[in-house]
């Protein structure tokens, strides 16, 4: 049984990152969140963040590092935003926003926890992409040029600080069932899993068991790498 862990998860106050925060509270582990507001849901610990700001996440790290007593042993970068458009009609404050928060929102977390993972010679980072990183799709170019400059990211920090027993890898999440998905229409909701081998959604917790493994210490010999949790559907792209 590894000891409890502090474990960071952005973007934890709902949805996928909500289900990943609460399965590493169900485990044992101390864990806090961000949000925007600072607020979390009941049974979860949160301080404010704003991923686009460095003083802000640098705050929110020594606000958690604080609840802690100690530094973050996990990292799970989740935040995220979607600004969808066709191509010719997006903007560039569309695209520039959605790289700010999903990507260089992602770096400027992994900055900040690495410096407390390299005096521990130890640590836990894992980015929240997506199957249209790898994939692509129509009307995402903003997001899914995000996601899938996370698989670039992880696999720089695993070169950079994989001998001090740090690793960094991606989670790749294909459709979730959620609140929106549950909204589609029945006939697109059809559609949609038809192109997925498992004939079906994802629930959150499949992807935040990916996210548990990733951060165990069965995992210590796995960086770098790109799980997808999405049914088939990407196949590896």
């Amino acid at each position: 049984m590894s000891q409890p862990r502090n474990v960071l998860v952005t973007g934890g106050n709902r949805g996928i990152g909500q289900a990943i925060a609460e399965a590493f509270v169900a485990a044992g582990d101390t864990v806090v969140v961000t949000s925007r507001s600072g607020e979390a849901p009941d049974g979860l610990t949160a301080v404010t963040c704003d991923v686009t700001d460095t003083a802000s996440v640098d705050a929110a790290f020594g606000a958690a590092e604080e609840i802690f007593g100690g530094p973050v042993h996990v990292l799970v970068a989740n935040a995220g935003i979607t600004k969808d458009g066709l191509l010719m009609r997006m903007s560039d404050d569309d695209f520039d926003s959605v790289i700010d928060t999903n990507l260089a929102g992602a770096f400027r977390c992994v900055r900040r926890a690495s410096t407390g993972m390299i005096k521990a010679r130890n640590g836990r980072i894992i980015l929240i992409s997506s199957v249209v990183g790898l994939y692509g799709g129509p009307g995402q170019s903003n997001y899914s040029a995000s996601k899938a400059g996370l698989v670039g990211l992880a696999r720089s920090v695993t070169r950079e600080l994989g001998g001090r027993g740090i690793t960094a890898n991606v989670v790749a999440p294909g459709f979730i069932e959620t609140d929106m998905t549950a909204a589609l229409p029945e006939e697109t909701q059809k559609a949609y899993k038809a192109g997925i081998p498992a004939g079906r959604f994802a629930q959150a917790t499949e992807v935040a068991a990916a996210v548990r493994f990733l951060a165990s210490d069965d995992a210590a010999y796995i960086s770098g790498a790109v799980i997808p949790v999405d049914g088939g559907l990407g196949m590896g792209h």
